[in-house]
């Protein structure tokens, strides 16, 4: 799994070689608007040219496929376990998304079929050189060849007002209202660990237990178009690197749940408007987990979370594009007698397009920080982490993002010593 969750890979139309960013790895429509391959410019938008030609013939007939691979090259520069260990320095991953459209294949209106294979090498820097709690590198979850972490069927009614999704599900692969990921813990500016911040605590809210990618459904309901209900379950016990059968009907029948309201707001503003998403959630576990003040378990866990993301600024001309300046904040509470991180606070902002001609670079920079729990240990206080990264669209089908972390008091003891940690990530698509 990706730590802390394999939230956002750049789910994909590959009907005109285009690649969408959206976060949650939430799959884009196939045959939806290719504006954003005209709009991209700098070249193709992938490596192959949707595979020489031929992805938009499948397109046309109901199948997209995509694949994508990101490569992070990070360091400690200072503090931490060490700055002298090379183990994890390089890791990487790949993503293969097909999404299959059953109203075209099958004329079955509102129906279509996702499945994501993933691989990836490295457990990365952070075990070796920071020892961080949250982790450096989101994308870096050790060496595996090839697992089907998803393969759901989802059938929209109600012309798209109400979304339900059936099988091998990731709750964090999300939903969308108004163009921005929801449902659960979604957010438009850290949500995505090949595209955005690298941290894990910048990916997803470190307070939620989400579960492994395994058996579960959501439910998604937009009673107007600015307001959403979502509400999903999932075997507490599932192995992403498993079909789920076995997790789920056999042993302990544990269902991890979660439900999640917001609105998607529009602020007026002479460029465009001005969007803004609004989340309110709260996750329920029931399986028995042990305390960390001594022996013993308990069950029936609960917490609760926020994410709020807003632009603030539009660039004149910009037009549907995402040109300007937004701003972040996620927060999250949980049981501090089974929970290590009681409570999380993350707040950022992002540009996109501050230099003139590169419309579509990104800047970002965030802080967040993690209050332990005292029953795990007194001594430990809190985690603090601050990231500053740079994506650069080099060409349509690749970017390279050179990134810094501060990481405060890694893994929250008072006494390891602060780290620098800096890293490049390539991404591309084929």
């Amino acid at each position: 799994m990706r730590a802390i969750r394999r939230v956002a890979a750049c789910a994909a139309v590959l009907g005109m070689g285009c690649v969408v960013a959206v976060a949650n790895d939430t799959p884009a429509e196939p045959g939806g608007d290719t504006t954003c391959c005209e709009q991209g410019g700098q070249g193709r938008s992938s490596l192959t040219d949707n595979w020489f030609g031929f992805g938009r013939s499948l397109e046309e007939r109901g199948i997209a496929v995509r694949l994508a691979v990101t490569e992070v090259y990070q360091i400690n520069a200072r503090g931490g376990l060490s700055t002298h260990r090379r183990s994890g320095r390089h890791a990487g991953s790949y993503d293969l998304e097909i999404t299959f459209d059953l109203e075209k294949l099958m004329h079955l209106a509102g129906a279509s079929v996702y499945a994501l294979a993933e691989g990836s090498w490295s457990e990365g820097v952070d075990p070796a050189s920071i020892g961080s709690l949250f982790g450096v590198n989101g994308d870096a979850v050790g060496y595996r060849s090839i697992d089907l972490t998803q393969l759901w069927y989802e059938q929209a009614l109600l012309e798209g007002a109400l979304i339900c999704r059936l099988g091998k599900v990731d709750l964090t692969g999300g939903f969308d209202c108004r163009g921005c990921p929801v449902a659960f813990d979604g957010n438009r500016y850290a949500n995505d660990e090949t595209t955005q911040f690298l941290n894990g605590s910048l990916v997803n809210n470190p307070t939620i237990p989400f579960p492994d990618g395994g058996l579960g459904a959501a439910v998604y309901v937009t009673p107007v178009e600015w307001w959403y209900i979502a509400a999903g379950v999932a075997d507490a016990q599932a192995d992403g690197r498993e079909t789920g059968f076995d997790t789920a009907f056999h042993g302990r029948d544990d269902v991890f749940a979660i439900c999640e309201t917001g609105i998607v707001a529009e602020v007026p503003s002479a460029p465009g408007p001005l969007r803004g998403a609004y989340r309110v959630g709260m996750w329920y576990d029931p399986q028995p987990k042990e305390r960390l003040d001594g022996p013993g378990y308990e069950r029936n866990d609960v917490g609760m979370y926020l994410s709020f993301d807003q632009m603030l600024l539009r660039e004149a001309g910009a037009g549907d594009d995402e040109q300007g300046l937004g701003v972040f904040a996620r927060w999250g509470i949980a049981d501090d007698d089974v929970n290590t991180v009681k409570h999380f606070l993350a707040l950022g902002t992002q540009y996109q397009g501050l230099i003139p001609a590169r419309d579509e670079d990104v800047l970002g920079l965030a802080v967040a920080r993690g209050w332990l729990s005292d029953a795990a240990d007194p001594r430990v206080d809190r985690e603090t982490v601050f990231e500053l990264y740079y994506n650069a669209r080099l060409a349509g089908w690749v970017s390279l993002t050179p990134d810094v972390q501060y990481v405060c008091n890694p893994a929250g003891q008072a006494g390891a010593g602060d780290a620098l940690v800096v890293g490049l990530r390539l991404q591309m698509s084929f």
